[in-house]
């Protein structure tokens, strides 16, 4: 970092929200661009924020009985035929294979020479060709509930690319269950959208509103479509995750039918949900700052850094020494449910420097050592969520029985200021021209996002068009959790009678 400069991001978030993005995920180096347009290659730090994610989600997952599966990338196009609404949802994102050999053309360059007899399509999302396993698997009620889950890649192909937000291929879990009534498989969908908020907030330290798509809104085949979304920090939303009741339509489509108690064949009932690398996405806007990213201690991939500053060879061996006996007793303590991450920087470098890169990184604690910290034998430690010139110093012992509260404190601070945030930027408003103000309101010549508006909808798609048109926005859900004390209202748009308030926003 130029010393002459006061944050390691450049431009800052108030300055170009998307261009600092892209710029922290330079600078903590999670990500790149890929040669293939659309695609990224996910570096160490960024993918080792997925595996944190995966492996804490996989074991949530686990524990409801769920069981881990893989099944192939690719789908016969007759598969997605079967649903035609479902096929009519992703046509438009499917990659499909077309030839299986190459071959050296008379140019000298290489050619498909050896057509499909039928053409097969790159997982946008598996239920066809799950569906089609179950068909096979399930013959009575005696197999019911069937529950799965896979780790996967999944390609739609995305014209307006973004990483981690938006890419053509990316990694998600996504959860297949059967069930033998229409209420179970509800019950289904509804649960896991009540694992995910529990791990967005508490995990993650995301805030999240829940409640369920419009029709507009769900995902292609599914009569529900359950909703988990959070507020960045320029005011859009981004959809974290979803859940999906889908009646019987795939298994209709699929022939997935089971002997009941009574004797008789019945279609049964499923679901599917799943949640993608977005999540990283998501973190970076809604928690980062102008010097690059902050991390939760719990997805941290890294809780505290050890950055010995030696500047004379003689005190080297004392400095390095005395660091890994504190990463050693780090490592000892346990904080929310696992033992504590730590590594000690040694790296030939300039503590500056280093310092400034577990910055932009966004590790929670920076633990500095030096021939001071040694002669007395107090620690300085540095917090990610404070100002950068914030420092406090603790003794060996002091610090160690101190470091799960800190940890904690800090978990506790960022979600509070998310919530503030959302809470903030979120309205319920009334009128037309009070709503068109807030999504068109300018701040230092520039265009902003309003945030997110509770407001009644009468539930007509023109209406919904006709706000999108205007103001590039959508309605994200219908919240689960409504005033008990609100009894309905008028739509602002239309004039007409309303039950409850969705919410809009304009979203990535």
């Amino acid at each position: 970092m130029n010393p002459k400069r006061e944050y390691a991001i450049s431009p800052r978030r108030s300055e170009d929200f998307p261009e600092w993005y892209q710029q922290v995920i330079a600078a903590a180096d999670l990500a790149e661009n890929s040669e293939v347009r659309g695609c990224m290659i996910i570096k160490p730090w960024g993918y080792a924020l997925w595996e944190r994610i995966q492996k804490e989600l996989d074991l949530r997952i686990k524990k409801t009985g769920h069981k881990n599966v893989y099944f192939p990338l690719f789908i016969p196009l007759e598969y997605l035929q079967k649903e035609a609404e479902h096929v009519e949802g992703f046509a438009k994102e499917c990659a499909v294979v077309t030839h299986h050999r190459l071959e050296k053309g008379v140019d000298g360059k290489l050619h498909p020479a050896s057509p499909l007899t039928e053409p097969l399509v790159i997982r946008p999302t598996s239920e066809t060709i799950i569906g089609a396993a179950f068909s096979r698997w399930i013959q009575s009620y005696r197999d019911l509930p069937l529950l799965i889950n896979q780790w996967a890649n999944v390609v739609r192909w995305e014209m307006r690319p973004r990483l981690f937000l938006r890419t053509t291929e990316f990694l998600w879990q996504e959860g297949h269950t059967v069930h033998a009534s229409p209420e179970e498989a509800r019950q289904e969908a509804l649960s896991i959208v009540n694992l995910y908020e529990e791990f967005m907030r508490g995990y993650l330290a995301l805030p999240v509103i829940v409640g369920e798509k419009p029709e507009s809104e769900r995902f292609p085949g599914a009569d529900n479509t359950y909703t988990l979304e959070a507020m960045v920090q320029d005011r859009k939303a981004v959809q974290v995750g979803t859940s999906h009741f889908l009646g019987q339509n795939f298994s209709k489509a699929n022939n997935i039918r089971f002997l009941d108690k009574e004797g008789k064949m019945q279609f049964a009932w499923t679901s599917s949900w799943g949640v993608s690398t977005r999540l990283i996405g998501t973190l970076i806007m809604a928690h980062g700052d102008d010097n690059g990213l902050v991390l939760p201690p719990t997805v941290s991939p890294l809780q505290v850094v050890i950055l010995p500053l030696v500047k004379k060879e003689e005190d080297k061996t004392k400095i390095l020494d005395f660091a890994q006996r504190l990463a050693g007793e780090i490592e000892k303590i346990d904080f929310a449910g696992e033992k504590l991450r730590v590594e000690v920087d040694k790296r030939e470098m300039g503590g500056g420097v280093k310092s400034w890169e577990w910055i932009k990184k966004g590790v929670p604690l920076r633990v500095e050592i030096g021939p001071q910290e040694i002669s007395s034998r107090l620690l300085t430690v540095k917090r990610r969520d404070k100002e950068l010139k914030e420092r406090e110093q603790f003794t060996f012992e002091g610090f160690l029985e101190r470091l799960p509260a800190l940890l904690a404190d800090i978990q506790k601070g960022i979600y509070a200021r998310a919530e503030n945030f959302l809470h903030d930027n979120s309205r319920f408003i009334d009128s037309k021209e009070e709503f068109y103000a807030f999504f068109s309101s300018q701040e230092q010549g520039k265009e902003t996002t309003g945030g997110f508006a509770y407001t009644y909808w009468d539930g007509s798609r023109e209406t919904e068009e006709k706000l999108k048109e205007d103001l590039k926005i959508t309605i994200r859900c219908i919240p689960f959790k409504q005033d008990k004390e609100d009894k309905g209202g008028i739509c602002p748009f239309s004039g007409n009678p309303s039950q409850q308030r969705v919410v809009f926003a304009k979203a990535y």
